[in-house]
């Protein structure tokens, strides 16, 4: 059985190489038309970004509004780390402790080699990424030393926060599981949904916050002048009438 699983490894290793080779050779085959057909049918990176300092809301610089959304983020992540200390710092039995923490321990294992995987995804993920934006579809515009490596690193940015928070939530649900199981023992109903209802809202919390914190950034990261080039009306050509 072992025999058989490890040549049928083996063999899907092959053909995944092939694979990958043979796709590369069809990219670069077909580099030109297909940049052409990108270019016509558009994509995130065309996409038209307003100047949003050219707006206002409510007597507010737009892009000034979306910088204060960054204090609401702060705020979400300084209450989800408040509610984990509160957690942490519940009365609980040694042995249900001691029960949550080898639920952890397993879990962070589980944690560990997950990231080796996601890690080891992204680097086919960032081959691809290299291939379409630095030779296929480049922005327009922009050289590729600059904006190759701010697709790359966001992307790691984005693996980071998702990642981040999955570890997040699974510490703080186990110490929600043994806090809760103690508190059942008092015959009292709140502590029995409280509890797990904090855990709930301060991982929801650190979630949001997380992600809306990309938002800010990414409008910052994007050149002003390409907004403003990618915006302007495209000029009026005259044509002599017959």
């Amino acid at each position: 059985m072992r025999t058989w699983l490890t040549s049928a490894r083996s063999l899907a290793c092959q053909i995944a190489k092939f694979g990958a080779i043979a796709a590369t050779i069809s990219l670069f085959a077909g580099a030109p038309s297909f940049a052409q057909a990108v270019q016509e049918a558009g994509g995130e990176a065309a996409l038209k970004l307003p100047d949003l300092s050219q707006v206002q809301f409510l007597g507010i610089d737009g892009h000034k509004l979306l910088l204060f959304g960054i204090l609401f983020c702060i705020f979400g992540l300084i209450f989800g780390l408040v509610i984990y200390s509160r957690l942490k710092n519940l009365p609980v039995h040694r042995s249900m402790r001691d029960i949550s923490e080898l639920i952890y321990e397993t879990c962070k294992t589980y944690l560990i080699t997950q990231g080796k995987f996601l890690l080891l995804l992204w680097l086919f993920i960032a081959v691809v990424i290299v291939l379409y934006f630095g030779v296929l579809a480049p922005v327009p515009g922009k050289s590729v030393a600059v904006t190759l490596p701010i697709i790359l690193a966001f992307s790691l940015v984005g693996i980071a926060g998702s990642y981040g928070v999955a570890w997040f939530g699974i510490r703080v649900n186990t110490f929600a599981n043994s806090r809760t199981a103690f508190a059942s023992l008092r015959g009292k109903p709140y502590p029995i949904y409280h509890t797990p209802l904090e855990a709930g809202m301060s991982i929801g919390m650190m979630l949001i916050s997380v992600e809306l914190l990309m938002i800010p950034a990414s409008s910052r990261t994007a050149p002003a002048t390409t907004r403003a080039t990618r915006l302007a009306p495209a000029p009026t050509v005259l044509k002599p009438t017959a």
